[in-house]
């Protein structure tokens, strides 16, 4: 089995070993033993990460033997625990206690379970397929399908730091028959999540939890997480959820991929990209309409690590985002975090040939204090002259330096950005500063000019380092007005939840997607929503064309979901019960 490179020092997204608490305090650092389970099903590979104390006196090696190696299979392929297992584990458990207890400092709000991982943010267990009661209005036809969002529900919890993006996924999907719902909670079973299961044990870096956002491409759909493989999932007759397994596109796809890929609606291909702590720190590909990943293209010329989270493309050009945020190997060894933001690097935007081959011919435009995590869309224009120029429009993350332990005091901007291929000249225009993210539009729209987005409105005075729950969804049209002393006329309606109730991401359901003359907001908004006075969750949906974002139906939930990531719709028609071949 391959192992691969982040293994070997990743043991959290956002926390490393050695890890600080807090920039002032001392680095302190817990013993971590993990297990490798990035290979499909293949030999179980132990790992002895060997970290330090403050004294700088190193915690003793425990170098795994082959003997080692069958004890932990053992535990792999059997339901009974062995004895020696049992006895290791204890011995960990031991070890992991005592640190915690005498050596360690108080973690970091941002990243103490019992702080983050509380209210509506806590994991929940799995729910088998459930009907649900429409409590107000009517589910529109064009509804029939599932809808899934995916997020982060850690199955153990660790004693050490964690994060809330941290953890396994689960996928929480309602799906719709004629009107009538049903619902379920799933985990994404990836090799991390099996092995910890049988263990009934945190095992694994926490980072590889398939928890991130779902796609559906070349005929299937897939669970995504930036740091590892994409994961096939099947959506059965009943609504249930099963995962097929990691997806590799038949050998062809080694490392990781981005959450955010983007289908052409037209021409039915996706374009992703991975990014690397080492280079090239990207690279870009290409799957085609049929799923088939075609040549990557590695970005040399990005010279310094970025954490890229999304890209965009139009029907020329696919563009790519290099931003304060990045991961820096040789941080490890001056004892920081693997993550950091550089306050000295300019941002840039990269433009590149939808189907190049190479670099050759990419062009960076500098963009200061430009951080793009989510894109709402690309297009292509031209000037006066017959120059290129490049539309994009995105949510700006403002004060990213708190983007590890104060993410309640982020803030983000909607922001236009054109970019003249010809003369270089790049002018920016900020749509919004209502603090919106998470945007979205008419999946029918991708790559072509549009004029609406729908974006999560983040709450007003969020809880110390906690993560920002979203009060409402926007509107927001892109032409209203381009008068910056009047702003707020890009925002055309919205709807806030009410007292004490929180969303997440919206997403954006044609009335009649096969229809070519359909209006571009002729729809409806869903999202699923959480009362935290009454601890009820619903889904509602929502009229797109409403000056409010009317609720046209709200559908009771059999429990709570907890907030979450990203979601997907998909058509009844598009539903495939086929396995992926891997």
């Amino acid at each position: 089995m391959e192992i691969l490179p982040h293994t070997t020092y990743m043991t959290s997204l956002f926390h490393t070993y050695p890890y600080f608490h807090s920039p002032t305090k001392i680095a302190k650092s817990r013993p971590a033993f993990k297990a490798s389970v990035l290979g499909n099903n293949e030999e179980v590979h132990a790992i002895r990460i060997t970290p330090k104390l403050h004294n700088q006196q190193e915690i003793p090696t425990i170098v795994e033997s082959k003997r080692s190696l069958q004890v932990i299979r053992a535990l792999v392929d059997s339901r009974k625990p062995s004895s020696e297992l049992s006895l290791l584990e204890k011995i960990f458990k031991t070890i992991n206690s005592y640190i915690i207890k005498f050596l360690d400092s108080p973690l970091h709000l941002s990243v103490d379970p019992s702080y983050i991982l509380s209210d509506n943010f806590a994991p929940v267990d799995e729910l088998s397929p459930t009907k649900c009661e429409v409590i107000h209005g009517f589910i529109p036809p064009c509804l029939d399908g599932v809808y899934i969002r995916n997020g982060p529900n850690p199955q153990f919890i660790s004693g050490g730091p964690q994060h809330y993006l941290d953890g396994d996924g689960m996928m929480h999907c309602i799906r719709i028959s004629d009107g009538q719902p049903s619902f379920c909670s799933r985990y994404v079973k990836t090799n991390k999540y099996i092995l910890e299961h049988q263990a009934r044990s945190n095992l694994v870096p926490n980072v590889i939890g398939a928890n991130t956002s779902l796609a559906f491409f070349g005929g299937n759909l897939y669970a995504l997480c930036e740091s590892d493989l994409p994961y096939a999932i099947k959506v059965e007759e009943d609504g249930d959820i099963t995962t097929l397994g990691r997806h590799d596109f038949h050998g062809k796809l080694s490392m990781n991929m981005t959450a955010h890929p983007k289908t052409d609606p037209e021409t039915k291909e996706t374009f992703a990209f991975r990014y690397w702590a080492t280079r090239p720190y990207l690279t870009y590909f290409r799957i085609d309409a049929c799923g088939n990943k075609q040549p990557e293209v590695p970005i040399f010329s990005m010279k310094h690590p970025s954490l890229t989270h999304d890209l965009a493309i139009t029907q020329k050009y696919a563009v790519i985002f290099d931003i304060q945020l990045g991961a820096d190997p040789m941080n490890l060894i001056r004892g920081r975090r693997l993550l950091s933001v550089d306050p000295k690097k300019v941002s840039r935007i990269g433009i590149l040939q939808r189907y190049a081959k190479d670099e050759s011919d990419m062009m960076w435009f500098e963009v200061p204090g430009l951080n793009i995590f989510h894109v709402v869309n690309a297009w292509d224009e031209r000037d006066k002259d017959g120059q290129d120029v490049v539309v994009l429009v995105a949510p700006n993350m403002l004060s990213v330096e708190h983007f590890f332990e104060r993410m309640d005091l982020m803030r983000a901007s909607m922001e236009k950005v054109t970019i003249n291929l010809g003369t270089g000249v790049v002018s920016r225009h900020i749509m919004a500063t209502d603090n919106v993210e998470c945007p979205v539009i008419n999946p029918a729209y991708i790559a072509k000019r549009n004029k609406y987005v729908y974006a999560a409105i983040f709450e007003k005075t969020p809880i110390s380092s906690r993560m920002i729950r979203t009060i409402g969804v926007a509107k927001l049209d892109i032409f209203a007005s381009e008068d910056k002393s009047d702003q707020h006329k890009h925002t055309v309606a919205s709807r806030i939840y009410g007292n004490n109730c929180f969303g997440g991401e919206p997403f954006f359901i044609a009335r009649d997607s096969e229809n070519p003359n359909s209006e571009e907001d002729d729809g409806y908004v869903v999202s699923y929503v959480h009362d935290e006075n009454s601890g009820e969750s619903r889904f509602l949906v929502m009229d797109a064309r409403s000056p409010t974002l009317e609720v046209v139906a709200a559908v009771k939930l059999p429990r709570q979901v907890p907030y979450g990531l990203h979601g997907i719709f998909i058509k009844e028609k598009d539903l495939i019960n086929d396995e992926v071949t891997t």
